[in-house]
């Protein structure tokens, strides 16, 4: 930062700014955990040498939280993947269930939008397609925070849902399934040619809710990009230029994260055209008939409380899939 000239290119100043910001914090929780270790290791031999019985609860109440404290933190530093300390980009599909399937895509949404605000992330809606009769067709948002990307990108894959259908006059068990798809935000191209003549733009009335103006006004913008075939549409925005930003922001993030992939010789097909949304391919089961009980399929992990899951306490999963490295 101290080079003559450093301001002089926005883009490269900041990435060095937000990578000091993320290096200083880390160095922060670093010394404060080491102090407070200290700290709760004097008390507990004052108590201990006392015999003093209330020191010794309140030492071991102090190590319990610290103990907390220096998980997340070692969780945080296993995130160490190139893309991992990006903000995210997250997209929810309904998959086979019809009605249900929407349904469940919608309570998809929720439980990330839910965690991400318990982890003090900051969301932005990108793009919502609401369903015919109830829930969501597909939805698109961006998350930003520390290691969003690190986090998220360890929910991509395929979520069902077992239940007593509110959609079915018979009362029946229907199971249901939806997709996540996540990619790191990038702001610039990294390489990557985006030419005019590749792109064809179109431009719609959003729909649904959205106020008047939203609605009788061609504000919402479709990305189409020729050479790959990826689709993309904005249409949360009053403006058709900002929905035509956000629109090419998530594009840039699928052409970089398709762009990665060959890098590692691991090109999957693009998002529209993966494993199918249905039977033998989930990561993670909740089930809420006959029993209640979540699993994550890559872990082994199950988790009683589906309630608690779904309004978005979802870090003993990630927790357990950064752990195991699967």
């Amino acid at each position: 930062m101290a080079k003559e000239g450093f301001w002089d290119d926005h883009g490269t100043t900041t990435d060095i700014l937000r990578e000091r910001a993320q290096l200083t914090d880390e160095l922060t929780a670093f010394k404060s955990q080491t102090a407070d270790l200290s700290d709760a290791a004097v008390l507990l031999d004052m108590g201990l040498e006392e015999e003093d019985e209330q020191t010794i609860r309140e030492a071991g109440q102090q190590l319990k939280s610290l103990a907390d404290r220096i998980r997340r933190f070692s969780l945080d530093r296993m995130l160490s993947g190139e893309d991992d300390d990006k903000d995210a980009i997250v997209s929810v599909n309904a998959g086979a269930g019809g009605t249900d399937a929407q349904d469940w895509a919608d309570m998809l949404l929720r439980m990330y939008l839910r965690w991400s605000e318990a982890k003090g992330y900051k969301t932005k809606l990108m793009d919502l397609q609401d369903g015919e009769e109830a829930g969501i067709k597909s939805a698109t948002f961006s998350v930003s925070g520390p290691y969003a990307y690190g986090y998220l990108k360890l929910e991509q894959g395929v979520h069902r849902l077992v239940r007593i259908s509110p959609y079915n006059a018979s009362g029946k068990r229907q199971t249901s399934f939806a997709s996540v798809a996540v990619y790191p935000e990038v702001e610039r191209d990294f390489n990557i040619e985006i030419a005019d003549k590749d792109l064809r733009i179109d431009v719609f009335r959003a729909s649904g809710a959205g106020g008047q103006h939203v609605n009788k006004t061609s504000s919402a913008v479709r990305v189409f990009h020729i050479p790959t075939g990826i689709t993309v549409s904005c249409q949360q925005e009053k403006s058709q230029h900002r929905n035509k930003d956000l629109a090419m922001k998530v594009l840039r993030a699928r052409l970089y994260q398709r762009e990665k992939d060959a890098e590692k010789r691991q090109i999957q097909e693009d998002y529209e055209s993966k494993e199918e949304i249905a039977w033998g391919s989930q990561i993670r089961s909740y089930v809420l008939q006959p029993y209640q009980m979540v699993k994550d399929h890559r872990i082994n992990l199950e988790v009683g409380n589906i309630q608690s899951v779904l309004d978005g306490n979802l870090d003993p999963f990630m927790e357990g899939v950064l752990l195991s490295g699967a």
